[in-house]
């Protein structure tokens, strides 16, 4: 390909007199989240598809259910109006890439009552590359980076799959996740294999990127104990009360250990594998103890049933990342069970060439 030659950008160009009136433009066209975007330029959107080696028709991939069909420029435009640099713009496409495989259900986890996010993970190299950070704040704006990729995410639904409230989504609550949901692994500060080496990508200096259609996370805390087994039951337990209160059915949870719960379980040997498979046997409840929240009309003659909060081991995403003091952690539930997969693509390798970890 040669990209001396390049070919012209095809989307419809606005003329305004200033900021100002390039964010009514935008709002008043409801083309936002609802804060401020930065006006996508030509040489703006032009420096992303560079910086990807990507031209502007280049097809990142087809959305399986609405068969909508996404193209580089038009994602590069809402990375730009999220506030990314040329060089976020290789994580946006990956992760798009990923959500419109079929496994991640992208129609079904957008337009649901439910409400939940795209949760993006980032591992590899290019976290630092890009400034991402994986330690204080990571579940909020820790960063430049996370921040503007999770919002591109969201812009980009809004635009080119017209997921908008009250439209394509109807979601009842919804949580802050919305706006942005995105965080890197603190790879460099744990002995943990990274989350996409666990579900596949080469350890080779392969970047990545892990989508899961994910709910608000759900903080928990235990500083009484160094005992692994004792930590992660806490976790557990968390994700019980999701069985509890939102769904019973077993799908992909993340947890996010920050270092002081880290080091006690890495002190212990433990690798993310043992911590699956510890989870997977924990977080189970009987269908009877729906009847203990209210649900006892749907318990019927089911009420000895087990249900896992994990189909098997390896649907837990174990992620190392949060501040260095505290016994915080933090369990991330899915949308509705098994009905949607995470997805994890290696960055610069075409999706639809190589299978996806899903």
């Amino acid at each position: 390909m040669n990209l001396s030659i390049k070919p012209p950008l095809t989307s419809k160009v606005y003329d305004v007199t200033d900021f100002s009136s390039a964010q009514e433009l935008y709002h008043s066209n409801g083309w936002t989240d609802g804060l401020p975007v930065v006006p996508p330029t030509q040489a703006a959107v032009q420096a992303c598809l560079d910086w990807a080696l990507m031209t502007p028709d280049q097809l990142i991939g087809i959305e399986p259910v609405r068969e909508q069909p996404i193209t580089a420029e038009k994602l590069a435009i809402n990375a730009v109006m999220a506030g990314c640099l040329p060089m976020h713009f290789p994580i946006v496409a990956t992760a798009w890439a990923a959500m419109m495989q079929d496994e991640f259900l992208l129609h079904g986890t957008t337009s649901s009552t439910g409400g939940c996010a795209v949760l993006v993970i980032i591992n590899g190299p290019i976290r630092l590359e890009i400034g991402a950070n994986g330690t204080f704040n990571a579940l909020a704006n820790s960063d430049r980076a996370t921040a503007v990729i999770g919002r591109a995410i969201r812009l980009a639904l809004i635009n080119l799959m017209d997921v908008r409230p009250g439209g394509i989504d109807r979601t009842t609550l919804g949580h802050p996740g919305k706006f942005s949901y995105c965080i890197a692994e603190d790879e460099e500060d744990t002995t943990w294999q990274p989350l996409s080496v666990v579900r596949g990508i080469p350890n080779d200096g392969t970047s990545a990127v892990t989508v899961m259609a994910a709910m608000a996370p759900r903080q928990i805390m235990n500083e009484w104990t160094t005992d692994p087994k004792e930590i992660l039951e806490t976790f557990a337990a968390e994700m019980r009360a999701n069985q509890r209160h939102y769904s019973i059915y077993g799908g992909n949870y993340a947890i996010v250990i920050p270092k002081q719960l880290r080091e006690h379980i890495q002190g212990a040997g433990w690798t993310k594998r043992d911590i699956a498979e510890f989870v997977y046997e924990r977080a189970r409840i009987r269908r009877a103890e729906w009847a203990d929240v209210g649900k006892a009309a749907v318990v019927r003659d089911r009420g000895e049933s087990v249900y896992t909060a994990l189909d098997s081991p390896d649907h837990l995403l174990v992620v190392a990342a949060g501040g260095p003091a505290g016994g915080f952690g933090a369990v991330i539930p899915p949308w509705m069970g098994h009905k949607t997969k995470a997805v994890t693509a290696a960055i610069g390798v075409c999706v639809d060439c190589e299978p996806p970890k899903g």
